[in-house]
């Protein structure tokens, strides 16, 4: 009954969360059973020579191995974005799922540069920096030990990555390609002489987006509630 609890209110997290989730925690444990980390990382010689584009997606979705570093990111990738889906997305799922790959895109641009092979740590870092932005006056609770402003917290968790021994390169990625969506999403458009650069694709929008209803649609009298069509005479 338990499990079926937790599955119950798993469904009821957002579509993107939830898919996000589940993959990289169904990525990690293929890695123990079935897969190795060297199927999955970012190689640009494989994807373009060898064909092998699972690894443009995989290296977003390996944490590596099961233990803290694993259970800490999840629990960010988890909070975040769903706070994001359900907050400042609600309703608009083309235009999340297109911040995911405008970020994906950038941070394989970037990660080139520096070497960098799973990207997953920084698209967590993106998704707690864009929600930061947009909640500045949001105080959070840090493990209990701090309490502090929302624009803080990407910064707290790359000085966890820090103490942990974790490369801070990627935490500095993800929030450097943030604050770039940030930037042209929910500054530039509002400048003077402003406008928004970053469109979802139309296609995105019909795919998972709800269709608007049509203001000026004058539904059928038997639509209407409360109309009822009068019996058929004998």
């Amino acid at each position: 009954m338990a499990w079926q609890g937790m599955a119950a209110e798993f469904l009821q997290v957002p579509a993107v969360t939830r898919a996000y989730t589940a993959a990289c925690v169904l990525t990690t444990a293929a890695v123990l059973e079935i897969l190795s980390p060297f199927q999955l990382y970012f190689n640009p010689h494989l994807v373009f020579q060898k064909f092998q584009v699972w690894r443009l997606f995989t290296n977003f979705l390996f944490f590596g191995p099961m233990g803290f570093s694993f259970f800490f990111n999840m629990l960010f990738v988890f909070r975040y974005c769903r706070m994001l889906e359900e907050g400042s997305f609600r309703g608009r799922t083309a235009d999340f799922v297109f911040m995911f790959l405008f970020g994906g895109v950038l941070m394989i641009l970037l990660g080139l540069l520096g070497s960098l092979f799973f990207l997953g740590q920084a698209l967590m870092a993106m998704l707690v920096y864009v929600w930061s932005r947009r909640s500045p006056q949001v105080r959070v609770n840090f493990f209990g030990l701090l309490t502090f402003q929302a624009p803080f917290l990407p910064w707290a968790i790359l000085g966890i990555s820090l103490l942990l021994g974790n490369s801070i390169l990627v935490d500095l990625l993800g929030i450097a390609v943030g604050h770039i969506y940030y930037f042209l999403e929910d500054v530039f458009p509002n400048q003077p002489g402003g406008k928004r650069l970053l469109l979802t694709p139309h296609f995105l929008k019909l795919l998972l987006d709800t269709p608007e209803e049509d203001p000026n649609y004058l539904p059928l009298p038997e639509e209407r509630p409360g109309t009822h069509l009068p019996p058929p005479q004998q």
